[in-house]
């Protein structure tokens, strides 16, 4: 018997593999903590139009879905870069997926600048990749 037919089914079993183990959910403590919307420093409006959302580790913002409002402080995992805004919402608030892309706080910038200095030969003695 041959193993040549069976390639095609190995190569796409790794593909679906690879693609499901890179689409992992962020746990929710990594997320943030939910705040009183009265605490929040800017309010982003969810319409049916919307289907992502930008902020900055640190930002507290405040949603409006229809006639729901709920905060949330992004005080994020520095490994959390994207995540769907259902996991944080209140329950029945979105009706569909909703992501918000999370920029890393500037407050907490020492490791930008070690990548910039390594990559561009500060730290590595004048040599480059």
């Amino acid at each position: 018997m041959s193993i040549r037919p069976l390639v095609p089914v190995v190569i796409v079993s790794l593909l679906t593999a690879s693609l499901s183990a890179s689409a992992v959910t962020p746990r929710a403590d990594l997320l943030g903590t939910p705040v009183p919307p009265a605490a929040a420093n800017r309010t982003v409006a969810l319409t049916s139009g919307t289907q992502y959302v930008n902020v900055t580790g640190g930002d507290v913002v405040r949603f409006e879905a229809g006639s729901q409002a709920f905060a949330w402080s992004f005080d994020t995992s520095p490994l959390v870069q994207v995540f769907d805004l259902s996991q944080v919402a209140p329950v029945g608030s979105l009706d569909r997926v909703v992501r918000v892309y999370v920029a890393p706080n500037p407050l907490y910038s020492e490791r930008a600048e070690f990548n910039n200095s390594v990559v561009s030969g500060g730290l590595g003695g004048g040599r480059t990749r």
